[in-house]
């Protein structure tokens, strides 16, 4: 999914314009973006988290002449760790069978 498919998705599910809906999700991405520029983290709920790590200095062979050895020096990577909610979600799409029942008083916020 690119970004302009998730920006055609949310325009069909809110009634938002796509001009709307495209500055909305830009403004997202660019708050993620900033946060981990400044080394914060950002969690959403029932979805994830987004924080940044430090990968230490290593060693590694040139890959083109093994005989090489090449330091890689540390810094710093963005990673995302899924919340439990998306990991079953996700899990629901392989196995349609596993989906839970829904709630019949409408109760159920976990979706």
């Amino acid at each position: 999914m690119t970004k302009a498919d998730l920006v055609d998705r949310v325009a069909g599910k809110t009634g938002l314009t796509k001009r709307d809906v495209a500055a909305v999700v830009e403004a997202l991405l660019e708050a993620i973006k900033d946060s981990l520029a400044e080394h914060s983290h950002i969690e959403i709920r029932e979805f994830g988290t987004f924080k940044v790590k430090r990968r230490k200095a290593s060693m590694k062979y040139n890959p083109r002449d093994r005989s090489q050895k090449v330091v890689v020096p540390e810094k710093m990577v963005p990673v995302f760790k899924p919340s439990k909610f998306l990991k079953e979600r996700v899990n629901w799409v392989d196995r349609p069978d596993a989906r839970p029942a829904p709630d019949p008083e409408g109760t159920d916020v976990s979706s």
